[in-house]
């Protein structure tokens, strides 16, 4: 055996493991880093979601006094719509 063959077969054995186990180990930390990036994002994605239902929610409620206001008759449509602007002003005050 030369000292051409001893290097081939040092870094066939020592080497390309040890490149093989280096890999493996920034694949895998790679791997964490995505995961948690995902679940992030998937955190955030649920939060804004949150927010919309809530914030249709308000539109919906919104909504129903209006069609009451309209569809109840004996009222005076300009006065509940002046009344619910001075609660609303009175909510935002508190």
């Amino acid at each position: 055996m030369g000292p051409n063959e001893i290097i081939t077969f040092f870094l066939i054995v020592v080497g390309l493991p040890v490149t093989l186990g280096v890999a493996s180990h920034i694949y895998k930390e790679r791997l964490k880093f995505k995961t948690k990036q995902l679940e992030a994002v998937s955190h955030e994605t649920a939060e804004k979601a949150a927010q919309y239902v809530a914030h249709s929610e308000k539109l919906e409620q919104r909504v129903r006094v209006l069609e009451r206001i309209i569809t109840d008759k004996g009222f005076d449509v300009s006065m509940q719509i002046e009344d619910l602007r001075g609660a609303s002003e009175t909510k935002e005050l508190n």
